[in-house]
């Protein structure tokens, strides 16, 4: 906004003329960082206590800019609000509006800080907001995940490695592994939480202020831990939306590691699992086909996620202290990211709760591919005090002769094995079985019932 002279009110006498149209539309941030305005009109409302409080500015005039704040957010929640690009940002249209509202007393808003340490501060409350949102997000997720778990402590399936099959597990301590997972992407986002939760409003520009102004003060009203305790550092330092950038992209990572699977096993091919209607779609030119498009969404946008990650890490990684006009890119992939992590999580919860699952097609997949030679070698070590090598060798000499004979491990005599080993019995036929297998993974962390259902009891404990 210039005045008659061509000068930005907001940036003072310095400036003669006004900025080129380019500069002011490379210049401006209003059409993403308004959506900060909720955190920036309560900073403000924080530091104008301070200042009444500490004698800085009269009581009048911060209960007139109080009640100014309090019109202005409620008119930008009405939609009752007006966007002048001139403006350039989301602090700048506050503080012009309240200077319509309130006359001069809103000038004195801004004593004792700047719009560096003012949007160091409003940005950490957002992501700290966002935190806090995406937590309760992803605790929903295991939620659903641990249902679901429940219901399958004993749904029969195969375990994979290299995609190959490996040995057979439960389908509930498959998804157990994704509570996991999702346990510790809560752990990093409480841990960068725990982090940025240091106030820098009061560090002005960069140097701190010559006014007697409380830090502590305007920090707890925030519900911040503290002040940060460098001026310099508190205002060029974007930590706080880099460790939560890369929680969301370690987050996004598992969420498209199930959703990778979730695509493979709603394939023909596995038939594992089907998608609910909510969350498939169809072909505009097959019309048997039934397409796992959310979970194709949710692998996709892990790229849009760490990229933004990648795009802020070259943001900061070259900027001299303190404050640079580069810091203004923080905020549309932290803003993106965000939203796309939300959204996959939501959507991963829903497709979880909506799942169907196919139990025979689960349990007939996890006795093929000789799923229970591991079994047949532990036996081996068990009963006949072979060394485990040992053992190792004479049950892959038994796949091959299963291979040959075109069957599968319990479908070898007693006589065929004895072939190749004379010491084994009929007893070794007790553990071929997928059932006996997966019942026999009794170790903690392991992939039996009665280990499942424990896990999922302690996880819902832990959770409540």
């Amino acid at each position: 906004m210039a005045d008659g002279n061509g000068s930005n009110k907001l940036w003072g006498g310095r400036f003669a003329g006004g900025p080129a149209a380019i500069m002011e539309r490379i210049n401006a941030s209003i059409d993403f960082d308004r959506r900060l305005y909720a955190q920036d009109i309560a900073a403000s409302k924080a530091h104008c206590a301070m200042l009444v409080a500490t004698g800085i500015i009269a009581a009048a005039d911060g209960e007139a800019i109080d009640r100014g704040l309090d019109q202005v957010k409620a008119e930008i929640e009405a939609g009752d609000f007006a966007i002048d690009p001139a403006l350039e940002d989301i602090h700048m249209h506050v503080e012009a509006r309240l200077a319509q509202i309130v006359g001069d007393a809103a000038g004195r808003l801004h004593t004792a800080r700047s719009r560096n340490d003012q949007v160091a501060t409003d940005f950490r409350l957002w992501v700290r907001d966002t935190i806090d949102d995406l937590d309760a997000a992803l605790a929903d997720l295991q939620h659903a995940l641990l249902e679901r778990a429940e219901e399958h402590a004993a749904t029969l399936m195969p375990g994979f490695t290299h995609l190959q099959v490996a040995q057979p597990v439960t389908f509930g301590h498959h998804l157990l592994a994704y509570v996991e997972m999702t346990a510790r992407d809560r752990g990093r986002l409480a841990d960068a939480r725990r982090r940025l939760n240091e106030c820098p409003l009061g560090s002005a520009a960069l140097a701190g202020t010559s006014f007697p102004i409380d830090r502590r003060m305007t920090a707890a009203a925030l519900g911040f831990d503290r002040p940060t305790a460098n001026s310099l550092d508190a205002v060029s330092d974007r930590d706080f939306a880099l460790e939560f950038l890369s929680a969301a992209s370690l987050c996004a990572v598992h969420l498209s590691r199930l959703a990778e699977e979730l695509v493979v096993w709603s394939s023909a091919q596995f038939r594992f699992v089907a998608l609910s209607d909510s969350f498939s779609t169809g072909s505009s030119i097959m019309p048997q086909k039934r397409n796992p498009d959310a979970a194709e969404l949710i692998r996709a946008k892990t790229g849009r996620i760490v990229g933004a990650l990648n795009a802020l890490l070259m943001v900061m990684k070259g900027l001299p202290l303190a404050y640079s006009k580069d810091m203004q890119e923080d905020k549309e992939p932290t803003f993106d990211a965000a939203d796309a992590v939300a959204l996959c999580v939501a959507a991963m919860a829903g497709m979880v709760r909506d799942l169907t699952v196919n139990d025979a097609a689960m349990a007939a997949a996890a006795g093929t591919g000789f799923a229970t030679a591991t079994d047949l070698a532990d036996w081996l070590v068990q009963n006949l005090n072979m060394p485990f090598r040992r053992a190792h060798h004479v049950t892959g000499s038994l796949v091959k002769l299963a291979e040959q004979r075109g069957c599968d491990l319990a479908d070898l005599s007693l006589a065929d094995m004895r072939s190749v080993e004379g010491g084994i019995t009929e007893a070794v036929f007790d553990v071929l079985t997928v059932e006996r297998s997966v019942a026999s993974r009794r170790s903690y962390g392991g992939t039996s019932p009665e280990r499942v259902r424990e896990t999922v009891a302690a996880w819902k404990e832990r959770l409540a």
